[in-house]
């Protein structure tokens, strides 16, 4: 025990939490976790919720836009409206690179409430777009000040829970996507029969959304505290309770300090590469579903506003799988046949796609729809990397790091679009089913390599029991330092 000391008073400087707890040991009440819990869920989840449904609703809005007639507003030709949507996910994955360190000097509450607000003014700028470069510069802004949402929420999220209990919470606030494309078809519609006003329609919707989601982020920065020491709806002694309970995950709370050291170890870490690797096979379907879903649907000879509502069924099946993995993951765990069960689908609806002919319209939008149910992944990566990465700095570079890979697959999937593969965009359609089989491969590599690890660990250092936890659970160990530490899988 005599050699544990140095790395504990290492850590009290370190992570807040223990210097909380140090001073505050004694005040520990009967605290009923799951009451707390569900005061947790009320004060956090209706803005984190929401900050999901505006920053894919505003990120979706460029795919209802094409059948409202931006294109043609905005004289926009070749491969022009593609180039918009990419460059969004290429400043997306540039600003990654801040965030990692922003992440670890400001609070992600605040960071993510600053964020909102600005690419709020982003998205209602869009407004004023008069031709490709005006839309372009908006879209640049947009991804820049989106950038944050994924890794501040991941980062919020494991202060307050457990593993066990995050999975449900991410599913919670990653159901915003679905909500979005269904609001997205609907709002779409609604303002495609704006027809006598100064404005066109789709301007409308990007000002009014974009003005919805900077009073969204101004309360988001407001009414979410910098982290659980800080909580003034919270006693003493639920904050003691709450930091000795979140202790298990054994990846501390916050702390300013970056660590190099544990950049260091993230770059070599096989784990983080693998997840990446994963995000961005299943992510170049999701660039597909957010950019062209409208265009493909009409395509078949629909018009604009009903093109906005046979687009709704996605949300549908998007809620449908995101709750599905959330009660499985907490029920049995086993993230890594959760991932291949969602591809499936996604295998599916991609083979529908490419394979049907053109004039099958049922099918191929049976495809479209059932391409939908690999936004439930996203959740499961997210929460996985999470569970599986200790250390604060390594924690923000590894949400940063599935954050922006996340932007990569969005990258590749609308130029897998070329307006010469019009109006069948076979290639695309290819690319779906062949990169969703890729993501349900590594899914599996990763299962094998995460029970290969506890294996290993559980032979040369036995079984955890809950005092080698209490040992290392504010140790500012990563999962490689602690010997202590299990892999989720």
């Amino acid at each position: 025990m005599g050699d544990k000391q140095p790395a504990v008073r290492q850590v009290v400087a370190q992570d807040d939490a223990v210097v909380y707890l140090e001073g505050h040991g004694d005040e520990v009440g009967n605290v009923d976790l799951k009451a707390l819990r569900r005061k947790i869920d009320r004060r956090l989840m209706p803005y984190m919720f929401c900050c999901y449904v505006l920053q894919f609703l505003d990120k979706v809005m460029l795919n209802y836009a094409a059948v409202m007639g931006i294109k043609k507003d905005l004289k926009l030709t070749g491969n022009e409206f593609s180039n918009t949507a990419t460059w969004f996910f290429i400043a997306y994955l540039i600003a990654e690179v801040p965030n990692v360190y922003c992440l670890q000097k400001v609070p992600a509450a605040k960071w993510l409430g600053g964020n909102v607000f600005f690419w709020g003014i982003a998205a209602a700028a869009s407004a004023g777009a008069h031709d490709y470069r005006s839309l372009l510069a908006a879209r640049v802004f947009l991804g820049i000040f989106e950038a944050t949402v994924g890794p501040s929420l991941m980062l919020i999220s494991s202060q307050y829970y457990t593993r066990s209990e995050q999975a449900p919470r991410f599913t919670f606030w990653y159901v915003g996507l679905g909500v979005a494309q269904i609001l997205g078809g609907i709002i779409s519609f609604a303002f495609q029969h704006v027809h006598h006003a100064s404005l066109e329609g789709w301007r409308i919707m990007f000002l009014m959304l974009g003005l919805i989601t900077a009073v969204v982020g101004t309360l988001t920065f407001f009414f979410i505290p910098d982290t659980p020491i800080k909580a003034k709806w919270l006693s003493e002694s639920e904050k003691v309770a709450l930091l000795q309970h979140v202790g298990e995950n054994q990846t501390g709370v916050w702390s300013t300090t970056v660590n190099l050291k544990q950049i260091r170890e993230s770059v070599f870490d096989i784990q983080l590469w693998l997840l990446t690797l994963t995000t961005i096979l299943l992510s170049v379907s999701s660039g597909v579903v957010t950019t062209y879903s409208s265009t493909l649907i009409a395509g078949f000879g629909f018009s604009g506003p009903i093109s906005a509502l046979l687009n709704t069924p996605s949300g549908i099946v998007s809620i449908f799988f995101t709750l599905l993995v959330g009660y499985g993951i907490r029920r049995t765990s086993h993230r890594w046949a959760w991932n291949v069960l969602c591809t499936i689908p996604g295998i599916i609806g991609g083979g529908l796609l490419s394979f049907l002919p053109k004039n099958d319209t049922a099918g191929v939008l049976i495809g479209i729809y059932l391409v939908n149910a690999i936004v439930a992944t996203l959740p499961i990566i997210y929460q996985w990397t999470m569970a599986n990465c200790a250390g604060h700095t390594k924690r923000a570079f590894a949400s940063a790091l599935v954050a922006g890979s996340f932007s990569i697959g969005n990258i590749i999937g609308p130029q897998t679009f070329q307006a010469k593969d019009a109006p069948e965009y076979r290639p695309a359609k290819i690319a779906v089913l062949a990169t969703q089989a890729g993501a349900a491969v590594v899914s599996v590599v990763l299962f094998f390599y995460y029970a290969r690890q506890n294996r290993r660990r559980d032979q040369t250092q036995g079984r955890v029991n809950e005092t080698m936890i209490d040992e290392t659970k504010w140790a500012g160990l990563t999962d490689k330092e602690n010997p202590h530490f299990r892999y989720a899988y």
